[in-house]
């Protein structure tokens, strides 16, 4: 996978992966702070994390002795509008559906069509 986005979903396929974006949302942590909640080891926790960084999602930073992980929620971006794109085309779709259903059931029901008035039988 060569493409940012593919690396984006790819990374983010993993639940435990996003359970970590999702933490990364409310504060910075450390590896340590990350595998807390998993029964994984800090090794397995920093493979995840290593994703996450080559995916662009996260960078981790020195603060003297801590090596606070950071989310890049720019790369969010990328990912809102390519989703924003598709649905916009579904949305269109259903639009053009919604229209053609309502001309049918017009078609079909006799009373939405309006009797001539004013004329003699």
């Amino acid at each position: 996978m060569t493409d940012q986005l593919s690396r984006v979903f790819a990374a983010l396929a993993d639940p435990t992966r996003r359970d970590m974006v999702a933490r990364l949302t409310e504060a910075d942590h450390t590896v340590n702070d990350l595998a807390a909640p998993y029964d994984v080891s800090l090794q397995a926790v920093s493979k995840h994390l290593k994703v996450l960084e080559e995916a662009g999602l996260v960078t981790r930073t020195r603060e003297a002795q801590r090596r606070p992980v950071h989310l890049e929620a720019e790369v969010f971006d990328l990912m809102t509008k390519w989703i924003e794109r598709y649905r916009r085309q579904a949305e269109e779709r259903y639009s053009r559906l919604d229209a053609v259903l309502a001309r049918m059931q017009d078609a079909d029901d006799p009373s939405s069509t309006n009797p001539q008035e004013g004329t003699a039988s």
